[in-house]
């Protein structure tokens, strides 16, 4: 008889945003005079620049004519979509990343989940927590993270990293020595993140002890402040220690059409094995690339008029996380977050749960946010909430939970 991957069992219940889904449509069924403002989900509500859609609709007409129609992608991504981000996110920051050290994928959740791959199951991750939980779970895929226990929310074999108030919602480095490392900077969920000379030491700390640094800047396009990085290729030794995740959902909208990249160094290597090369093999055995017209929007987001209009965008969504953040501590609300990420993240009041003030928003207020528990043990006591609403919305949601 044919056997499963136990390691899919040891899963605890259904993953988070699921979970999240099931219980606002279940509030829905059951209230269906109640309207219900989102802000759980980081899924983006202003459309697609006009830059970008018009690269869509050209590239969308040249599959309508023979000479110009497009089949299968190259499957590490089309040249000229390589080179753009090349220039533009790297070369342009002063980073020494050449286009063919770029992999062009459907999006940084489904690479995340999929770099662990490359790796022995005999690795141990370390990873923040609170964290994006694409990073643990894909990991207890694998069957590297060991045993759950229910009672604390952690994994026998994970090596945790506390991002509490007491640190700034900053991860130290661990007692016990890692062979995986996590960062996702600016963070999700706390919207936090760290200066480039912070950064640094975990590069040096990384090269020292022989782990691989796996970088997460899904939300770079959303930095404020000038002395953080926008890519852990800024820091001195990063190419012989990390591998980089973008995104274009986002900083152009892409949730919907999907997009991003892995950055790959050729000089990061275990022992004489590259993990380029590995890493291209995997991608082209796994992978039909991304499609033709959704890369032509790609290159797109680094045109000058796309640059201007994606700027308009951070700038609308940034003005969301102002107000909430503002709004919640003057209504007395312990608030981090909302500087260099969309994202705010809140102290839950009177000592309630993670999921007691998700219940008691959604019931009282109709305002949908995401429990901080959900992201790991130490987010437990607070709530994140999202700068990607509309306007209206957010200030909508705002007064709704003033006036609790």
């Amino acid at each position: 008889m044919f056997q499963i991957n136990d390691n899919y069992q040891k899963l605890p219940g259904s993953y988070l945003f699921s979970t999240i889904a099931k219980k606002v449509a279940a509030f829905s069924e059951a209230n269906p005079d109640k309207t219900i403002i989102r802000l759980g989900i980081g899924d983006v509500t202003q459309p697609i620049a006009p830059a970008i859609i018009d690269a869509m609709h050209k590239a969308v007409d040249e599959m309508a004519d023979a000479k110009t129609f497009r089949g299968y992608a190259p499957d590490l991504g089309y040249e000229f979509l390589r080179k753009a981000i090349a220039d533009n996110d790297y070369k342009a920051r002063g980073c020494d990343i050449e286009a063919d050290e770029i992999f062009v994928s459907d999006g940084a959740k489904s690479d995340s989940g999929n770099i662990q791959e490359i790796f022995g199951a005999d690795n141990r991750i370390a990873v923040c927590d609170p964290v994006y939980p694409v990073y643990v779970d894909s990991n207890v895929m694998a069957g590297r993270t060991g045993t759950y226990d229910a009672a604390t929310g952690m994994w026998s074999n994970v090596i945790y990293m506390p991002c509490t108030r007491e640190n700034n919602f900053v991860p130290e480095f661990p007692k016990e020595t890692p062979d995986m490392i996590y960062l996702c900077l600016p963070n999700n969920p706390t919207g936090t993140t760290i200066t480039k000379a912070q950064l640094q030491e975990w590069v040096d700390y990384a090269n020292k002890v022989g782990a691989v640094i796996i970088y997460d800047g899904a939300y770079e396009a959303y930095i404020s402040e000038d002395d953080v990085a926008h890519s852990i290729y800024e820091c001195e030794g990063a190419k012989t220690c990390a591998i980089e995740l973008k995104s274009f959902s986002k900083n152009a909208g892409f949730t919907g059409v999907r997009l991003g990249y892995t950055v790959v160094p050729k000089e990061l290597k275990c022992g004489d094995v590259s993990l380029h090369s590995m890493w291209a093999r995997r991608h082209g055995t796994k992978f039909n690339g991304a499609p033709y017209i959704i890369q032509r929007a790609g290159e797109a987001v680094y045109s000058e008029a796309g640059k201007a209009q994606l700027k308009e965008q951070i700038a609308y969504y940034m003005k969301n996380a102002k107000t909430i953040k503002s709004g919640l501590q003057e209504t007395g609300f312990e608030v981090y977050g909302g500087v260099n990420a969309p994202y705010i993240w809140l102290k839950t009041p009177d000592s309630m749960t993670s999921w007691e003030f998700f219940d008691y928003l959604l019931e009282k207020a109709n305002v949908v946010g995401t429990p901080g528990s959900g992201f790991g043990p130490s987010g437990e006591g607070y709530f994140r909430l999202t700068a990607f609403g509309s306007y209206e919305n957010t200030v909508a949601a705002l007064e709704r939970i003033k006036a609790l």
